[in-house]
């Protein structure tokens, strides 16, 4: 064989592998890729995991529930008289409140807005 016959069939061979290992490669790098995305939101995954058992353990003791009970719902014991401080920054006609882009702070309590919205009044 010639020269040139030898290297136009090492060429087709080298090409060949080429097209062969391509394919291959290009999806062992995307899977690989894919991976490590995974790995990532699987980390995240986890760590929410722990914080919402932490969370969890929290909201095991009475104490704490009385607590959010109190500051989220302003539950108060029988007897005891509910004070709410409002600020000047809080009301409706200050200069502060009426900052554009900012939704007024609803004056009643949600639970109150909610049974509104339910009950049709």
């Amino acid at each position: 064989m010639s020269t040139t016959r030898r290297a136009a069939v090492v060429a087709i061979v080298v090409c060949a592998l080429a097209f062969t290992v391509a394919v291959p490669l290009r999806t062992y790098l995307s899977q690989r890729s894919e991976v490590r995305d995974q790995e990532a939101q699987l980390a995240q995954l986890q760590h929410e995991v722990a914080q919402l058992r932490d969370r969890k353990a929290q909201l095991s003791d009475p104490a704490q529930i009385e607590a959010e009970a109190r500051r989220r719902l302003r539950y108060v014991k029988p007897g005891e008289t509910p004070w709410m401080v409002q600020l000047p920054e809080d009301q409706p006609g200050s200069p502060a409140a009426a900052q554009p882009g900012q939704q007024p702070a609803p004056q009643a309590p949600w639970y109150e807005n909610l049974w509104a919205q339910v009950s049709g009044g």
